[in-house]
């Protein structure tokens, strides 16, 4: 290459890596391929390496497929973008093509098809590209073998995870958490929490993905135990997620002054205005606590809202039998220009619920369909079944259960029945005792009912088995 030459390259390059190359890369392309450069796949890789950080994966496969000899950085260049954006199969057909070509693979080839194999979840192809690693004797790069402990906990192959895992001779904190994370995935949290323990580091990711699986799996204690044990050690300070983990920890144990230490933190730190879902946890936790007025205080500071902070309001009111505000925060909703979804549909029907309001439910369930362009699902029809029900409408309410285009459920059957006797139509409630008994034959509180309504209409000769 001329000295002209590699001043040109090194021009491409400069433009390439400034601010402005987004808008640029089309004029950058014709500036190289005018000057010839087409055929240096240090350009080009680049190129494919800048058009992939701007999105641009299409456009990095057209230079590709015109590259004339590509080499193994034009290769690894492209199997790391799929590998990031997807489809990640392309990562593994541009494999192919490679050992077709005779292009010997490196670590930082395998690195990214690994990760592919994990974003499709493929043990198959995973093990086989293991195989090939080990082949060609790339094991114990650190990379690679990140890679492979995350293929398999991915996979849920804790086992051929923990192999790999052991003949680490270094264990950086990823791959401390990935076990961690692993072992908890598949259900082994004591085993997560005997890895934490084992940790000589940890990050913020091993403190938050550790008190996640401890309150998911309903160990709510030790969370909020290991959270004040973080809190103790010093070494991090909560972020957005340790925040959205612990505050729904502290609503269910009714941890309200833990909860408010949150609350103040969140503010003090800018995690409140940073981050809308820490203002959401903030109002279920509040709603939680039966502390509506805090609640609803927090939803009007939130500088962002989404549909989920009006959904947990809304829900929240519904919880502690607060329908007719619930309603009212709904319709506010809908004035402000928020679309609601088949969740907001939820709560604001159970608002209708709790406080009695047939016209509006009969009003918003229509309007999920007419209007908002939403299926009811089963809960949603559960909630107008309850509404009808408790207002007397049970032949209504039983012609909606007919409509319906799911089977009905236990839920459904058992709130028809419970309005039948409520307003006597034996019928009706012998009708729905019988849906019942077919789908929960062991259930002795259906027979009990039905026997119940029998009784108050004196009908004490009646079989009910």
């Amino acid at each position: 290459m001329s000295r002209a030459s590699r001043e040109v390259e090194r021009r491409i390059l400069r433009h390439l890596h400034d601010r402005r190359s987004r808008a640029r890369l089309r004029e950058i392309h014709a500036h190289f391929l005018r000057h010839g450069l087409d055929e240096s796949n240090q350009v080009l890789s680049h190129f494919i390496s800048v058009c992939r950080s701007h999105g641009k994966i299409q456009y990095a496969e057209l230079v590709f497929q015109h590259a004339q000899f590509p080499d193994l950085l034009l290769f690894n260049s492209m199997i790391k973008g799929y590998s990031i954006s997807g489809p990640f199969e392309r990562s593994l057909s541009l494999f192919s093509l490679m050992k077709n070509r005779s292009v010997l693979p490196n670590e930082y080839t395998f690195a990214p098809l690994i990760k592919s194999c994990c974003n499709l979840c493929n043990l198959r192809v995973g093990g086989c590209v293991h195989s090939e690693i080990i082949k060609l004797g790339l094991e114990h790069k650190s990379s690679v073998k990140i890679g492979i402990v995350e293929l398999y906990t991915n996979c849920e192959r804790m086992g051929d995870a923990k192999k790999v895992f052991d003949e680490m001779p270094h264990r950086d904190v990823i791959v401390w958490n990935l076990m961690i994370r692993g072992f908890c995935k598949i259900g082994n949290v004591d085993m997560g929490l005997c890895l934490f323990r084992q940790m000589r580091e940890r990050s913020i990711v091993s403190w938050n993905s550790m008190i996640s699986s401890l309150a998911k799996s309903g160990r709510d204690h030790e969370a909020l135990e290991l959270f004040h044990e973080m809190r103790i050690d010093g070494a991090f300070e909560p972020d957005e997620a340790t925040v959205v983990t612990v505050l729904p920890v502290c609503g269910r144990l009714g941890a309200v002054d833990v909860g408010k230490w949150l609350h103040l933190y969140a503010q003090s730190s800018g995690l409140f205005r940073d981050f809308v879902t820490v203002g959401n946890s903030m109002v279920n936790f509040y709603c939680k606590c039966g502390d509506l007025g805090t609640a609803h205080r927090v939803f009007q500071e939130m500088p962002k809202k989404n549909v989920i902070s009006w959904n947990t309001l809304i829900s929240g009111l519904a919880f502690n039998g607060k329908g007719e505000h619930g309603v009212d925060v709904f319709e506010e909703m809908v004035n402000r220009g928020f679309r609601p979804n088949d969740s907001t549909f939820v709560g604001v029907l159970t608002c209708c619920v709790h406080a009695g309001l047939l016209r509006k439910g009969r009003q918003w369930f229509s309007s999920m369909t007419v209007k908002h362009k939403i299926l009811p699902k089963l809960e949603h029809y559960g909630c107008m079944v309850d509404l009808l029900g408790r207002s007397g409408c049970v032949r209504e309410a039983y012609e909606l259960i007919k409509s319906m285009p799911m089977k009905p459920n236990a839920a459904l059957w058992g709130a028809l029945l419970s309005a039948s006797g409520t307003f006597r139509d034996v019928q009706l409630a012998e009708h729905a005792a019988k849906e019942l008994i077919n789908l929960e034959p062991w259930n002795s509180g259906n027979y009990v009912l039905l026997s119940n309504i029998y009784a108050e209409e004196g009908r004490w000769d009646e079989d009910n088995t």
